[in-house]
């Protein structure tokens, strides 16, 4: 892969994993819409994953692997599963941007529709869904003060900042490929003018969905992955994105996938009573933060799409129209919900 130096990195990553034993072999096993996953497995078949920012056109603030490692390594001790941190390198002579190691973790991340329905019960189904509900109520009951967390970032205002600053990588990444979805702009101003008032405060996950987990063989959340945009603020945003995931079989378009909809998986008002009687956390106005997951997926995807457009797609062969179609779909999406409310 262009803009990878695998000798480098397989020499330090021998300095700080010495048991690793003779060639390295590097497996993509995700990249391109974001940060790039390796599976790096030496010649006794002992693994470990590598997690690195894209190989270019990465804009400011995105992508940061030191504060993803710092997330990892405050969460390890708690209750909420997590990889375990290996080492971070931010020598810039063995790659131009910091990367880690990580723990590889066994299980599965369900993805594929025709492989949960084949290998998984609807009885294994509810179970995972439950588990999935119940590490996020676990990871929101986290003192990020307790951890050392208290500093990941501003308490208060959060979804004021994350209007700001999706609204600020849309608008970067739209102007790097000339095309605007004037929908976008709309649904922020609406957005803007209807925050609700944060009531609490917690470590926000930022991307949590069922394919951000690995399932453990007991149909358990045996680690949550990918923390790259994770910041303290208002939960109910995780929950609200959540929800935008989270297919069910009346769904005519599910384009964000259709693994949920399959007999077993709790619906998504399950998953809200199930949250809201583990948490004890009023969730009556969860639809404004599904209006808002709906719109900041737009936005990280207009991301993507511009980043494809410009070639940096780390191993993924999409087409980078279906990412404009989707910026499209979620924008009308977020300004669907909002009219309902």
């Amino acid at each position: 892969m262009d803009g990878v130096d695998f000798q480098a990195i397989s020499r330090w990553m021998r300095t700080v994993y010495p048991t690793l034993t003779g060639e390295l072999d590097f497996k993509l096993i995700a990249g391109g819409r974001s940060n790039l996953t390796f599976e790096v497995t030496d010649q006794n078949g002992i693994s470990v994953i590598l997690r690195r920012p894209p190989t270019s056109h990465v804009l400011p603030t995105a992508h940061d692997m030191r504060r993803e490692f710092e997330i990892i390594s405050a969460l390890d001790p708690t209750p909420v599963p997590v990889p375990h941190p290996i080492a971070l390198c931010e020598d810039q002579s063995i790659a131009e941007n910091p990367f880690y190691l990580m723990s590889l973790v066994p299980g599965h991340i369900l993805k594929d529709r025709a492989t949960v329905e084949a290998d998984f019960t609807p009885t294994q189904r509810n179970e995972i869904s439950a588990s999935l509900v119940d590490t996020l109520v676990t990871l929101h009951s986290v003192d990020p003060e307790a951890v050392g967390l208290g500093g990941l970032g501003r308490k208060e205002g959060y979804i004021e900042r994350q209007l700001k600053r999706w609204h600020t990588q849309y608008t970067k990444s739209s102007e790097e490929i000339s095309e605007f979805v004037p929908l976008v702009d709309e649904v922020h101003a609406s957005l803007s003018r209807t925050i609700p008032r944060q009531s609490r405060t917690g470590i926000v996950h930022g991307d949590y969905r069922l394919d951000n987990t690995m399932i453990g063989f007991d149909n358990k959340v045996a680690a949550v992955l990918d923390w790259e945009i994770c910041t303290l603020g208002d939960p109910m945003a995780d929950l609200g994105l959540l929800l935008v995931y989270w297919a069910e079989v009346a769904d005519s378009n599910a384009p964000l996938g259709t693994v949920t909809s399959l007999p077993g998986f709790l619906s998504r008002d399950e998953i809200v009573k199930r949250y809201q009687e583990a948490s004890g956390v009023d969730t009556s106005l969860v639809a404004y933060y599904v209006a808002f997951g709906y719109w900041k997926l737009a936005c990280i995807l207009q991301g993507v799409h511009s980043r494809y457009i410009q070639g940096a797609t780390g191993g993924d062969t999409s087409d980078s129209e279906a990412f404009a179609d989707q910026v499209i779909w979620l924008a009308e999406s977020a300004f669907e919900t909002l009219s309902k409310i």
